[in-house]
């Protein structure tokens, strides 16, 4: 089991360059299954999340090939096989290979996919756009069967109950390549959303509104892939280094951003007193000081990102006063607090969804656990913050996430180092 082990106290400067967005990349990958042509990326982060999937594509004899953020993927040679349970269980995105696998074949058989232990993120959206788009859908145990191929996939108007980010994209997949219009409404706004859409349109598809809180897709019988396609910056690693930058920074610049995707984040950043200069695609934060407690409530984008409300606990912190958060997507999302408080942090969640964060004095090293990906971001943050030593352990849960994270982080001055996992080749 992979673990970070980082000797803090030494404040971070210097620049760093986030890589492509994960949650874009992890939905990509499957998509990339529909197409008829092989396909490219660039942009890609080297997060453990893209080798779990390549190993599920070769399952199905698609090969593929990554190096230096270019990812190869040949679904040419596609076939329908079992997939392994092992990857899938590893992310939860892997439920994408279900809107990818109905429209590619009008069928497909996933186990019912693992990742990060935020609470109950059921499946009923995703299922109730597939069964209206004509799949039956039938589960035994962890195993989930759609089927559609007695008549095939036809466009139908979807109404989401909830705003999913995952249903959202699932239901895209199945029906781009769907007989007629499929109308999707109460979708997710996210830009990791437009970028798939992006994609698909890129390679022929009719996909309109991506974006906004109704889609619209004509179905297609052929989806070529013409040009590379470039995934989009990685919003929440960026808020992520912005967040590290503040607490405990000398002066550090974030490239290759997309600042109106961070809006609702740099505001609260803002509102505390945070020192930011926000350009075209970069951000620099300057050493802050006197910072100002907060109210925060993490919504469907354009709201405050849940994936952002652990990574931005370390440094209210060091508010002067008493900050709230309030988990509205995952209540349970609160693994992080037990292991700040082993570092000398005082906050605390009387009730699901409410955090309260008190000014921290001094954070001490501990011995840690991240228990998913956001919640050891924090752990990073904190560990960097600290006097003395902190050992993250089940440190592979951060690197399903965060792109050439010992590098980037070395690169800032940070002492650290990682030991039970294969960096070159993100393996554990």
């Amino acid at each position: 089991m992979a673990k970070i082990i980082i000797n803090g106290g030494h404040k971070i400067s210097g620049a760093v360059t986030i890589g492509g967005a994960k949650n874009s990349t992890v939905a990509l990958i499957p998509a990339a299954i529909l197409a008829d042509t092989p396909v490219n990326f660039d942009n890609v982060p080297q997060i453990l999340d893209v080798k779990n999937l390549q190993y599920i594509l070769a399952a199905m004899n698609v090969r593929s090939n990554f190096a230096n953020g270019d990812l190869s993927i040949d679904p040419t040679t596609i076939t329908e096989s079992e997939l392994p349970s092992t990857a899938i269980k590893s992310l939860r995105a892997s439920y994408y290979f279900m809107g990818a696998l109905l429209g590619r074949f009008g069928r497909a058989t996933v186990t019912f996919p693992g990742g990060d232990n935020l609470g109950s993120r059921p499946i009923d959206q995703h299922i109730k756009g597939f069964e209206a788009l004509g799949a039956t859908v039938t589960e035994v145990g962890d195993i989930i069967t759609l089927d559609a191929t007695a008549h095939g996939l036809t466009g139908a108007r979807v109404t989401l109950d909830t705003v999913s980010v995952g249903a959202t994209i699932n239901i895209i997949l199945a029906a781009v390549r769907a007989k007629g219009q499929t109308i999707i409404e109460n979708v997710a706004k996210e830009p990791e959303i437009i970028d798939i859409a992006t994609f698909l349109n890129n390679m022929g598809a009719n996909i309109r509104g991506a974006g906004t809180d109704t889609i619209r897709i004509t179905g297609v019988d052929r989806l070529e892939a013409r040009n590379t396609h470039t995934v989009i910056p990685d919003r929440i690693e960026a808020g992520t280094y912005m967040a590290m930058a503040a607490a405990f920074g000398d002066g550090v610049t974030i490239k290759n951003v997309i600042p109106e995707h961070l809006e609702s984040y740099t505001s609260k950043l803002l509102e505390m007193g945070v020192d930011m200069q926000i350009g075209e695609d970069s951000v620099f934060i300057g050493p802050s000081h006197d910072l100002k407690p907060v109210a925060i409530k993490t919504m469907p984008y354009p709201g405050f990102a849940t994936d952002l409300q652990q990574p931005i606990t370390p440094l209210l912190f060091l508010a002067d006063g008493e900050s709230t958060i309030t988990e509205t997507i995952y209540p349970m999302r609160n693994k992080h607090i037990a292991e700040l408080r082993r570092m000398g942090a005082e906050l605390s969640s009387l009730n699901p969804g409410e955090i309260k964060v008190n000014h921290s004095e001094r954070l001490v090293g501990a011995t840690v656990e991240a228990a998913e990906i956001r919640a050891g971001a924090a752990l990073v943050i904190a560990g960097i913050m600290a006097d003395g030593q902190t050992v993250i352990e089940n440190a592979t849960h951060i690197l399903r996430g965060y792109d050439r994270l010992a590098d980037k982080l070395a690169s800032l001055g940070v002492d650290l180092k990682i030991e039970g996992v294969d960096l070159i080749n993100l393996m554990p």
